[in-house]
């Protein structure tokens, strides 16, 4: 009897400390024990099964930014739902070669190499992002080499398999090149922030070439035109690429230490609006933000006039109200509220790159962006 007891006891005070846990990571009812980790899984989705907020992933995972060599999962490798001696919730991975289950500890941001390995978000989707996209300023754009024509003395060509460059080229690199595009503007005073770079062919070069010296003539570097999205101009722009080198796989989220106010200025889709796993652009750089830096996505509820006649929404006002500036009484700003959350995964000096990892509403250009 005294047995039952204890046990008793000891199986409430279990639950005890596991909900105070559980309510910081909001553990999924029903929470698989057992989860084997199939082809295209991702720790987003894995996390996704156990987790309300899989941002919060780390926690479960015991993720550990000091861990020099942390174990990475495969498909086909079991995760077990175990609880540690304080009562918290663990993932674990499967025993192999009759050692123990060892905790997952991906740490800040690594690269791996291995197609196999499970990466935290999609890398189908971010991938091109990483490897080739880049807001520039004026100054950096100016600064890069460029294509000085191709073997066919054409100004412009979408099949021309030889290009030459005004540079000194590492031989055997990838090098991608770019036209200047849009610039990205900071609605808040009008600054411009950086440009887009529009990604018009992806290379690699087969001769060096040299650079100009006081005593040597230039001798143009020599691309082989691998792939092509539109035509290839004299003066288009050259900018080493990384693809085939190693990749970020894992990005722990985290929310930032400081306040962050800024706002969706641009996506990378012509749509008008945009949802879960799109691409967009932020107003703010690497001084606010970091790859993995998980904010909400906001948007302010519409204005209302609280006028003679009763409340109504700003925008139903007349064509001569607005002109006028006269809606009989006054415009209330209302609360804004959150439409959904975003993870940056790729930071410049002024502008940042983010995946849209959940939403409530359709996202829009010009949502605000804010802390959790």
């Amino acid at each position: 009897m005294l047995k039952k007891i204890t046990l008793v006891v000891a199986a409430l005070i279990s639950c005890f400390v596991t909900a105070v846990f559980a309510d910081v990571l909001k553990l999924r009812p029903g929470a698989p024990a057992t989860y084997v980790v199939k082809p295209g899984d991702t720790l987003w989705d894995i996390s996704g099964l156990y987790l309300s907020e899989p941002w919060l992933w780390p926690q479960l995972w015991q993720a550990n930014p000091q861990v020099a060599n942390p174990h990475l999962i495969f498909p086909g490798d079991v995760l077990y739902l175990t609880y540690d001696s304080e009562g918290r919730p663990r993932l674990t991975t499967n025993v192999i070669n009759n050692k123990p289950a060892v905790r997952l500890s991906p740490q800040s941001r690594m690269t791996h190499k291995n197609p196999d390995a499970i990466a935290t978000l999609p890398l189908g989707i971010i991938r091109p992002f990483l490897t080739y996209e880049q807001a520039l300023s004026q100054e950096q754009i100016d600064a890069l080499p460029y294509i000085l024509g191709s073997n066919t003395a054409s100004k412009s060509a979408a099949d021309t398999h030889t290009l030459y460059v005004n540079a000194e080229l590492v031989a055997g690199a990838s090098y991608a090149i770019y036209r200047q595009g849009s610039p990205y503007v900071n609605p808040e005073n009008g600054e411009v922030l950086g440009y887009e770079t529009k990604l018009i062919a992806s290379t690699r070069a087969f001769r060096a070439g040299s650079a100009k010296t006081d005593t040597t003539a230039l001798v143009p570097a020599s691309l082989n035109v691998l792939s092509v999205t539109r035509e290839i101009r004299q003066g288009d722009k050259v900018i080493p690429a990384y693809d085939n080198q190693a990749l970020p796989a894992y990005f722990v989220m985290t929310k930032p230490e400081q306040p962050v106010d800024g706002q969706i200025i641009a996506a990378t889709s012509d749509l008008r609006e945009f949802a879960k796993m799109d691409i967009v652009v932020l107003n703010r750089g690497q001084a606010q933000l970091a790859a993995g830096h998980m904010l909400g996505i906001y948007r302010s509820s519409p204005t209302v006039v609280d006028g003679r006649e009763g409340p109504v929404y700003l925008e139903d006002a007349t064509k001569l109200q607005k002109v006028l500036r006269d809606f009989g009484g006054e415009a209330l700003a209302m609360p804004r509220e959150k439409v959904g959350e975003l993870m940056v995964f790729k930071v410049s000096d002024n502008v940042s790159f983010a995946i849209v990892t959940q939403t409530s509403r359709p996202v829009r250009v010009g949502d605000q962006i804010g802390n959790l």
